[in-house]
């Protein structure tokens, strides 16, 4: 079994080692020669929180989060290039870039995007929990040949109040423009949250795009 590589980019208000629970509810035995990743980000002043340090991709203005919502574009591109290094580092260790997968939560899921999309080389996939585009839509213009082939999975709850369904649907539409492929899911009644079914969702996704022999 090759070796493959989970990056695991948590939302807003959060940490890397909150996280890490995750990875113990991948049980089959594809998983046996996955490296998992959860990093933490910096603390910086977050404007929905009134300024408040906060540990965070980049910074947000407003909640619920809507496409019409301010974006820290720099601030954004800027944490790409922190998950570019860590995704580069793990190539550099022996992994395919068909064997690396980027998951993220809410600020993590539109970082996860962002990182997908602008990454030079093709990857074994993107996963999106109540996500959202963190651009506009000129940086289309931007995206590589490779990155396109990046298959992209968004999850998204129906009943989501912090970041609407409507935005997150929004995201399947840029990607369609983009000509990206993207399965979208979505599921009634679950809110800003991730579920299990979500999880067991995005398991049998990465084993379906796995690749076991290199």
């Amino acid at each position: 079994m090759a070796r493959s590589f989970v990056l695991w980019l948590h939302g807003l208000d959060d940490s890397g080692p909150a996280n890490e629970h995750i990875k113990a509810l991948f049980t089959s035995s594809e998983f046996r020669n996955t490296v998992w990743s959860f990093p933490s980000a910096p603390p910086i002043p977050v404007t929905c929180n009134n300024g408040a340090i906060t540990p965070s991709w980049f910074d947000i203005h407003e909640i619920p989060v809507t496409t019409d919502s301010t974006k820290d574009e720099n601030g954004v591109l800027k944490a790409v290039k922190h998950v570019h290094a860590m995704l580069d580092k793990e190539l550099a260790a022996g992994t395919n870039a068909n064997n690396v997968f980027v998951c993220g939560e809410s600020q993590g899921g539109a970082l996860t995007l962002a990182s997908v999309l602008l990454y030079p080389r093709t990857l074994g996939g993107g996963a999106i929990f109540s996500g959202w585009v963190p651009f506009n839509s000129s940086i289309i213009e931007q995206i590589p040949p490779g990155s396109k082939k990046t298959p992209i999975l968004w999850l998204h709850g129906m009943a989501d109040r912090t970041v609407l369904f409507e935005t997150g649907q929004a995201g399947q539409h840029f990607l369609e423009q983009a000509g990206v492929s993207c399965e979208f899911k979505s599921y009634p009644g679950l809110g800003h949250s991730i579920s299990n079914e979500e999880l067991q969702d995005l398991e049998s996704w990465i084993i379906t795009h796995l690749q076991r022999s290199l």
